[in-house]
C-alpha cells in the first residue's frame, strides 16, 4: 500500500490509478467529491451516524470494535459485486474524510489480496484545500473571453456551437445544472456549492491556459450555486463578445430551450408569480392569461421586454472590455454555427 501525496490538483493528473474510491458514506460522497471517483462506502448513512453515537455515548473503543465488523461486511460486499471483475493488474486509489480509519481499513484489505493499492494521504480534506487554493486563494490565469447577451440570445447553444469549432470552452450552467435566470432550473437537482466547485477546477485542469476559453457572461450566482472568486475575478476582467438578436428570435429561441417549462402549468405559474414585487399586477395577470393561452411566444417577447432587458440594460453596460458585436438575425442552428465559425476565425 503506497502513499499519494496531494499538494495541487495537477498532480491528479499524472496519478496513476484505474478507479478512483470513495469509501465515505453516500451523503459525504454526494455532497462532494474527486470528479471520477466511484462511491463504495465502508459505513452507509445510517451507519455512519450509528458509529458515531456509540463513540460519543458508550465509548471509542466499542465504537471502533461495531465499526470494525461493519467495515469488514461492507469490504466483503463490494469484493463480491464492484469488485468481483478486477484481475491482478488493477491499481486503485482509496480516500475517506482524512484518510483515517475507513479507508485504511478498505485499502489493508485490497493490497493483502494483492492488488497495488495507493490511499490518499490527509483524504478528502486534502483534495478539498487543493480546490479551495485552486478557486479561492490563487488566480485563474486562463485567458478568457465571455459570451455576452441578454436573455435568449443563445448564448450557451453558441458557446457548445464554439467547441464543435475545436475552442476551448466552459459551461458553467452545464457544471451548475442551471439555466441562469428565474425560469432556468433543470430537471436534475443542482449539485451541492463544493461539488460544483470541484467540477469547475476539474474542467480548468484540462483546459490550455495559452488558449482562449469562452465562458458565458453570469452572474456572480448560477441558481443557488455561487462562482468561486478567483474565477469570478477572472471573469469580470475577460474581453467580452456581445450577442444581439430581434427580440421575436429571442422570444422563439426561449421557447425552444424552454419547452419543458410549457409542460408543467403549476411550477410555470409559480414562477410568473415570484416576478409579483417588480412588475404591477396588470403585467402578471397578462403573462398568466398568455400561459393559459399556451401563447408561448407572446409571453416571452413580453417577459424580455418588460422584465429582462432592462436588467441586463442596468448590469451590464457597454464598456472598453467589449471587444466585437455579432447581430444574429435569428438563432438557428445555421445561424449559431456560422457565427461560431467566424469567432474562432477572428478571436485568438
Amino acid at each position: 500500500m503506497t502513499p499519494f501525496i496531494l499538494n495541487r490538483l495537477a498532480d491528479l493528473q499524472t496519478l496513476t490509478a484505474d478507479t478512483i474510491i470513495d469509501v465515505r458514506a453516500p451523503c459525504e460522497f454526494a455532497r462532494d467529491h474527486i470528479p471520477g471517483a466511484i462511491n463504495l462506502p465502508v459505513l452507509d448513512d445510517a451507519e455512519r451516524a450509528q458509529i458515531g453515537t456509540i463513540y460519543a455515548r458508550i465509548s471509542p473503543f466499542h465504537a471502533r470494535k461495531t465499526g470494525g465488523a461493519l467495515v469488514a461486511q461492507n469490504t466483503a460486499r463490494h469484493l463480491q459485486g464492484s469488485l468481483a471483475e478486477k484481475d491482478g493488474a488493477w491499481q486503485p486509489l482509496v480516500y475517506c474524510w482524512r484518510g483515517g480509519q475507513r479507508s485504511a481499513a478498505f485499502a489493508t484489505i485490497l493490497d493483502q489480496i494483492g492488488w497495488r493499492v495507493r490511499l490518499l494521504q490527509g483524504g478528502y480534506q486534502s483534495y478539498r484545500r487543493a480546490v479551495v487554493d485552486t478557486l479561492y486563494e490563487a488566480p485563474v490565469n486562463h485567458r478568457m473571453c465571455l459570451i455576452q447577451g441578454g436573455t435568449g440570445t443563445a448564448k450557451t447553444a453558441l458557446l457548445h456551437h464554439l467547441a464543435r469549432q475545436d475552442a476551448q470552452i466552459l459551461d458553467l450552467e452545464g457544471l451548475a445544472a442551471h439555466r441562469g435566470s428565474l425560469f432556468g432550473s433543470i430537471e436534475k437537482a443542482q449539485p451541492a456549492q463544493k461539488m460544483f466547485e470541484s467540477s469547475i477546477a476539474a474542467a480548468l485542469g484540462t483546459l490550455d491556459p495559452d488558449r482562449i476559453t469562452f465562458v458565458e457572461a453570469e452572474s456572480s450566482k448560477i441558481g443557488a450555486r455561487l462562482i468561486p472568486p478567483a474565477l469570478w475575478t477572472a471573469m469580470n476582467r475577460a474581453a467580452q463578445i456581445r450577442i444581439t438578436a430581434p427580440i421575436t428570435a429571442r422570444a422563439e429561441f426561449l421557447c425552444r430551450a424552454y419547452g419543458d417549462l410549457t409542460q408543467d402549468a403549476a411550477k410555470l405559474a409559480g414562477l410568473i408569480d415570484r416576478l409579483r414585487p417588480y412588475h404591477s399586477a396588470s403585467h402578471i395577470d397578462s403573462w398568466h392569461a398568455q400561459a393559459r393561452n399556451r401563447d408561448w411566444v407572446s409571453l416571452a417577447a413580453g417577459l424580455i421586454s418588460a422584465h429582462y432587458d432592462p436588467r441586463y440594460a442596468k448590469s451590464t453596460p457597454v464598456g472598453e472590455r467589449t471587444i466585437k458585436q455579432v447581430d444574429l438575425p435569428d438563432l438557428d442552428e445555421a445561424t449559431l454555427a456560422k457565427a461560431a465559425k467566424a469567432i474562432c476565425a477572428e478571436v485568438t
